[in-house]
């Protein structure tokens, strides 16, 4: 089945350079766009997909990234999830809530990026509609 991974909050250039980089690691990867949370949960109760990844500031109304992280783990525990920030304060306290090591974007064409985001979309899939 095909990987899909769900990009929440980002900004349109932002959501083209990751989604690039996510069909680089992963070829035929479907890459989904979503606004706010209240979208990811929608797009997560059609089909459960193998990532998400959050921004740390939502683009389009600026709410908290780790509100979000915090509630995708409560409610979807078995799906990936990374922070994609710069600042390693933040990146350390969503792994501290529950997230994978995420990445910053002056980090997408660094060869760990790169590895981090294999390992995950490498793993069995986890894609299937919620019971």
């Amino acid at each position: 089945m095909q990987k899909r991974v769900l990009d929440l909050g980002n900004c349109s250039m932002d959501h083209r350079s990751i989604s690039g980089l996510l069909t680089q690691v992963s070829p035929g990867v479907e890459v989904v766009r979503c606004h706010s949370l209240d979208d990811a949960l929608r797009s997560l109760q059609e089909r459960v997909p193998d990532l998400i990844l959050v921004n740390r500031k939502l683009d389009r109304d600026g709410s908290d990234g780790m509100i979000a992280i915090e509630t995708l783990r409560e409610d979807y525990p078995s799906v990936p999830v990374m922070l994609i920030t710069n600042y390693p304060e933040y990146q350390a306290k969503a792994v501290e809530i529950g997230a994978l090591e995420g990445f910053g974007k002056q980090s997408l064409s660094d060869p760990e990026t790169r590895r981090k985001l294999g390992a995950v979309l490498a793993e069995k899939t986890t894609s299937q509609k919620p019971s």
